[in-house]
């Protein structure tokens, strides 16, 4: 049985959420390194020594947006591929370069404050694991981990090592959530019941066979570190460095990519913890007139989720949450125009007395019907972070220097844990859809493609379909370990 040790520290976080304190907003006193103390600690005076992991793409950005902070210097850079790292090292050409972070964090440990983790899927549970165990601070972009497990192992490490952590999801430190919240309790919409979310990812490959034939590696790639803990397979063809999304041996799907924006709101505003059940539908791949495909190795087209939630202290029943990707989206709600935009991406939440929607990151908050939203005089109670989504990032800096406990963060990894375990689970459905059966004659069936899994938080495993727990911890690659 695995102790359930961040529950209560979890709603402690979420009743926090509605009264940031003053200190996210209004900054910090300079006092001297030895008042700190310990480890983890860094004098506010100092500047905080960054080490982005992953330095291309995403986490060029993510790079670039904590050091226009201004108070973070790159002292080291690291990417297994020397193409995507190239922008970076221009940017910043006094970084020490690596392209093993094993190795970065072994001879440089003594010298880097905190680590960003922008890095595909599968790799980030292991680069941030290490560094926390190092006493460093991370930041790890979206969805925080590949696997469960590794999701409640990051949460649990993030306290007892006693470190600053932020996940990248960037719309929790927007206004746009805030303004959710300020509605919900001030019971503009009555209690939700209903929320659905929806995405038009996938705009990568999924629902494909695994490409034949032997390509040539790139010679700036280093292939065996890009793989990482995923099982050994020959390198192919445009799968570095985005279409990895689609493949669940690094990716997590549609949900992880964006669940992480998007379920977040409802995460926040009800006060949600980790499902109590999940079933699903997926789209059909068939590889001809009749015949249905069976790719376990890539996730499905499209996908319609439904998590069952237990009722919290901000609602009156349990709480359904449809996801939905690949195009799909719910029913128009009677009270949107039938010219008044409803959005690819989106959020509406369906309470006993009216509805509201958002964006993506929680952006652009309306209450429905759209004419309520002139007359709205519901007052501004929660703070806000400065600059927004970009503030995310400088929060981040700003809580790693003032050292762990010392300020609030948006998305600390005891927020960002839970969540993340959410979107995952919701996959244990997807994945269960291709899980085979085949009786003593020989007929296959597919048997998790029409249950309800029932899912036991305490002990991370679906309690009637045992198959798909096999997904909730994957086994590594040899040479490859969690460090737990």
């Amino acid at each position: 049985m695995i102790e359930d040790k961040a529950n209560s520290k979890t709603e402690n976080s979420r009743r926090n959420f509605i009264k940031t304190t003053a200190l996210a907003a209004a900054g910090f006193m300079i006092v001297p390194r030895h008042v700190l103390g310990g480890p983890g600690f860094l004098a506010p005076s100092d500047r905080l020594q960054l080490a982005g992991i992953g330095a291309g793409g995403k986490g060029e950005g993510d790079i670039a947006s904590i050091v226009r902070g201004g108070k973070t210097d790159v002292a080291f850079l690291c990417d297994v591929d020397d193409r995507r790292a190239a922008n970076s090292l221009k940017n910043f050409p006094k970084a020490k370069y690596y392209k093993d972070y094993r190795e970065l964090l072994d001879k440089e440990g003594k010298n880097i404050d905190a680590v960003t983790v922008s890095t595909p899927d599968h790799t980030h549970a292991q680069i941030a694991m290490a560094a926390m165990q190092l006493g460093k601070h991370v930041y790890v972009q979206k969805p925080l981990t590949h696997d469960i497990y590794e999701a409640r192992m990051l949460t649990e490490a993030a306290n007892r090592y006693k470190v600053v952590t932020q996940m990248g999801n960037q719309g929790a430190s927007g206004d746009g959530v805030r303004r959710l919240q300020e509605w919900y309790d001030a019971g503009r919409i009555g209690k939700v019941h209903t929320v659905y979310c929806w995405t038009n990812r996938p705009v990568w490959p999924q629902g494909i066979s695994w490409p034949s034939g032997k390509a040539e590696i790139p010679k700036e790639l280093d292939w065996d570190l890009w793989l990482g803990s995923a099982p050994y397979k020959e390198y192919v063809n445009k799968l570095v460095p985005f279409n990895w999304r689609g493949w669940w041996d690094y990716g997590t799907g549609a949900i992880g990519d964006m669940g992480c924006h998007l379920v977040e709101p409802p995460f926040r505003v009800l006060g949600l913890d980790t499902p109590i059940s999940v079933e699903c539908s997926v789209g059909s791949v068939y590889v001809d007139e009749f015949k249905r495909a069976y790719l376990p190795e890539s996730c499905p087209p499209s996908s319609h989720v439904i998590l069952t939630f237990a009722k919290t202290q901000k609602t009156k029943h349990e709480v359904q949450v449809h996801w939905m990707d690949g195009g799909i989206k719910p029913e128009r709600p009677e009270e949107l125009g039938p010219n008044e935009s409803f959005g690819d991406n989106g959020v509406l939440f369906i309470g006993t007395k009216g509805k509201m929607i958002c964006e993506t990151y929680g952006k652009n908050p309306k209450l429905l019907p759209l004419s309520r939203n002139e007359s709205d005089r519901t007052k501004i109670t929660i703070p806000r972070i400065v600059n927004q989504e970009e503030g995310h990032y400088t929060q981040f800096a700003e809580a790693a220097i003032a050292g762990y406990g010392k300020m609030e963060l948006s998305s600390p990894f005891e927020i960002a844990g839970p969540l993340t375990e959410t979107l995952l689970i919701a996959n244990l459905a997807i994945r269960g859809t291709d899980v085979q059966r085949r009786d003593a004659a020989g007929k296959i069936s597919y048997p998790g493609r029409d249950i309800k899994m029932l899912w036991d938080k305490v002990n991370m495993k679906v309690t009637n379909f045992d198959e798909v727990n096999q997904f909730v911890k994957r086994e590594y690659r040899k040479g490859w370990t969690l460090g737990v």
